[in-house]
């Protein structure tokens, strides 16, 4: 199955005033990024990342102030409307400030479908979204939208599919444009090559003077736009997700040019010269590709970096070169072909698959496909084939022999220590099996498996697998599994399981399961099962679950549970959750809105739109009452109620003047509030007290009395009320000592055996509640 990633671009809506500007120009920024899609959207690679790439481009180049930028990463819905609000008050905050123009961009990066955003399983529809927009106070203002099936929200407004086309916008403008990165029913993709989504990529590319098509040092809406269009489009087209097709839909009238980046801003600047030509790969010190242009000859063309260490590869049909270069606070660095030295040749290994030349592969995102396999590109000679290798150590084998010094592929491995480049039918040894790039295949070993790179098959044996990359098998150990990437398939050791990435399959282990993103699946431990991201499937330990994001499923352990929202059932000595949908069960349950059953001894939450069962449920959008009434019973009686708003648990406490005070009881009841209108209620519950003697309340009491109660209650103001209404009343006695005559009214008795007595009467109680 292959990832997917989303892709929208461009909500524009543009107010200016017709007279000439007089001050200054204010520009704000909202830039969101956000991997979670939800439980059942794969967890994208790049939404944040983009979310960032775009902020820097936008306070290096695009005139906004760090003040008046706003970068929010994996936000849910409530937080991005939040947001918005604040960014409106901002924007009006701006237009009292003196600024001549005041303008606003908004970029979302993330899941969406045909309907709205999808952020961590909760869904902005595109109407409310557009509302929002429209909303803001501001002269211009710009919505960019990262994310699959983007057509639709322009199509709300009219837009089509078209050519690479827009008319000129500038700051004289009224009406909209829409531009989103990929048609209605296309989804949007993203590069592991790239490290970033197509679009992006190619638009802050196309901003860092990439799309400067007139070489005025400014480029504009219209070349950004066209740039990103033209070069998405080539990149995608061959690609497993398909072409993407950037559309827009606009209605603008005005004059000029609306100008995104000022290449002058910079104090460093990349002067290509008129003679380099070739596609461009620019990346800075820390290996982040920044740029990437193809660069015609003939023509010289300017790139807005900030001052730093950079490295350039050049890739023509003749080879590849690279060149690296430094630019410095207040000059121009140029770069001519001179500068570049050749590198050998690319063989390019498509992991998992056999080796051929290949761009990247590019998985679409928005969709539930797991994240496809990317394109590994390294810088190195062929793998040499040597079918079987028979090894005491590495040194000492039949790679060492045929191939000394290469890089070595076998089909199959036998020795007592094996190893090389990588292996792809299978590998068995005594002690250990030990591949640089990857593994695919059947690994057995008495000792240790480790692939420094991909595996893929089984690895299996007493002590440990460790592989770096992802992992596309079944891991067995006694001792330990660790995956550095995702799993797909399975972990199973008598000792603990490991995945920094993503999980799809079970991890089985004595001791714990520790899963760095997400996990789909079965997870099942002795000890502690730790799931970082979200979990779909089943979740149990005998220790203790703890999963970071949502839970859609079951999560039950002997111990503890937590988890952010639950749909499903999440069972434990203790379990704490945020949103729930389903049902808790434990002794103490700790919930901040529960839809469902909560079931314990203790609930704690902040609103239950279900059941809450316990002996103790606290509920802070529930009830919590004090009533003080008198009773056939007993003349003073005190309950509270505490608990859901249409379930509530209650103590109970009474003692009687008519008795000299030598006798009180104690209870405890479980009841049903039912609302009459705005200011009439009616209570029913059933409670159980023990009768106690006031001098000596531990004397061995046997006695209870148990009550059905009906309360008729007005509400007179908020938190006084009056109530009243009939009850049974069932007293046994277990000796003479605890046959007491509780009622003033009737009441009837029997006997059990000798010593046991069985009163029963209806009562009636009056009182207030406060």
């Amino acid at each position: 199955m292959s990832a997917s990633r989303v892709f929208a671009l461009l909500c524009l809506l543009l107010a200016a005033p017709a007279l000439a500007e007089t001050g200054p120009v204010r520009r704000l920024a909202l830039l969101v990024g956000v991997n979670d899609g939800g439980p059942e959207r794969v967890r994208l690679r790049y939404a944040v990342s983009d979310a960032r790439s775009f902020d820097k481009v936008l306070g290096e180049l695009g005139g906004v102030a760090p003040g008046d930028r706003r970068v929010l990463v994996d936000v849910g819905r409530a937080g991005l409307l939040e947001a918005l609000g604040e960014l409106r008050a901002r924007t009006e905050a701006a237009r009292g400030s003196g600024a001549s123009r005041v303008e606003v961009l908004v970029y979302y990066s993330g899941h969406s479908d045909e309907e709205g955003l999808l952020l961590k399983g909760e869904r902005l529809g595109y109407g409310e979204l557009r509302r929002a927009l429209n909303a803001l106070p501001a002269d211009v203002r710009i919505a960019v939208l990262d994310s699959c099936a983007s057509g639709a929200f322009a199509r709300a407004k009219g837009g089509t599919r078209r050519p690479a086309f827009l008319v000129d916008t500038g700051s004289k403008v009224k009406g909209h444009a829409i531009l989103t990165s990929s048609s209605e029913d296309e989804v949007s993709q993203e590069s592991d090559r790239l490290g970033a989504s197509y679009f992006t990529h190619h638009l802050i590319s196309g901003l860092r003077g990439a799309a400067d098509a007139t070489r005025d040092g400014r480029v504009t809406l219209n070349e950004a736009y066209q740039f990103a269009f033209h070069e998405t489009l080539a990149r995608t087209e061959k690609t497993r997700g398909g072409a993407q097709h950037p559309a827009y839909d606009i209605e603008l009238a005005g004059s000029g040019d609306l100008v995104m980046t000022d290449l002058r801003a910079t104090s460093a600047g990349l002067y290509l010269t008129e003679a380099l030509e070739g596609r461009l790969f620019v990346r800075d010190e820390a290996g982040t590709l920044v740029v990437e242009l193809q660069k015609l000859p003939g023509r010289p063309a300017e790139l807005g970096l900030a001052p730093g260490r950079y490295q350039v590869r050049r890739e023509l049909e003749s080879g590849a070169s690279e060149a690296a270069f430094t630019l410095v606070e207040g000059q121009r660095t140029p770069l001519a072909p001179a500068s570049f030295q050749a590198i050998p040749l690319e063989a390019t290994v498509s992991r998992g698959g056999p080796e051929a030349v290949a761009v990247a592969s590019a998985a679409p995102v928005g969709t539930e496909a797991l994240v496809a396999p990317a394109v590994a590109t390294v810088a190195m000679a062929p793998r040499m084939r040597v079918p079987v290798s028979l090894s005491f150590i590495p040194p000492l084998s039949t790679n060492a022999f045929r191939a000394p010094g290469q890089r070595v592929e076998n089909q199959f491995a036998f020795g007592l220590v094996n190893g090389g480049t990588a292996v792809r039918g299978g590998a068995l040894s005594l002690v250990a099996n030990w591949y640089d790039e990857e593994a695919h295949g059947v690994l057995l070993s008495t000792g240790i498996n480790v692939v420094r790179g991909n595996a893929s098959g089984l690895m299996a044996s007493p002590g440990a697998n460790i592989a770096s990359g992802h992992v596309e098998a079944l891991q067995m150990a006694a001792g330990v599994n660790v995956a550095g990437g995702d799993v797909r398939v399975g972990q199973m050791s008598a000792g603990a399981n490991v995945a920094g990435g993503s999980v799809w399959g079970v991890q089985f282990a004595a001791g714990g399961n520790v899963t760095g993103g997400s996990f789909s699946g079965i997870q099942a431990a002795a000890g502690l099962n730790v799931a970082r991201g979200d979990l779909t499937g089943f979740q149990s330990a005998a220790g203790g679950n703890v999963t970071g994001g949502s839970v859609r499923g079951v999560q039950w352990a002997a111990g503890f549970n937590h988890a952010g929202n639950v749909t499903g059932v999440q069972a434990a000595l203790l379990n704490v959750g945020g949103d729930v949908s389903g049902a808790q069960l434990g002794l103490v349950n700790v919930a901040r809105v529960v839809t469902g059953v909560q079931l314990g001894l203790v609930n704690v939450s902040e609103e239950v739109k279900g059941v809450p069962i316990g002996l103790l449920s606290f509920e802070k959008k529930g009830q919590f009452h004090v009533e003080l009434y008198g009773s056939d019973i007993q003349l003073t009686n005190l309950a509270v109620k505490f608990g859901g708003k249409y379930v509530y648990t209650t103590l109970l406490g009474g003692i009687g003047p008519d008795d000299r005070l030598e006798r009180f009881s104690l209870g405890l009841g479980l009841g049903v509030h039912l609302p009459l209108g705005e200011r009439m209620w009616l209570d029913g519950d059933v409670a159980g007290s023990s009768v106690l003697r006031v001098r000596d309340p531990f004397g061995g009491s046997s006695n209870v009395l148990g009550q059905a109660r009906l309360m008729f209650g007005v509400q007179l103001f908020e938190r006084f009320a009056f109530f009243g209404g009939p009850t049974y009343n069932v007293y046994v006695a277990g000796s003479d000592r605890d046959r007491y005559s509780l009622t003033t009214l009737p009441a009837r008795e029997q006997w059990l055996d000798p010593s046991t007595s069985v009163q029963y009467w209806p009562g009636v109680q009056l009182g207030v509640r406060i």
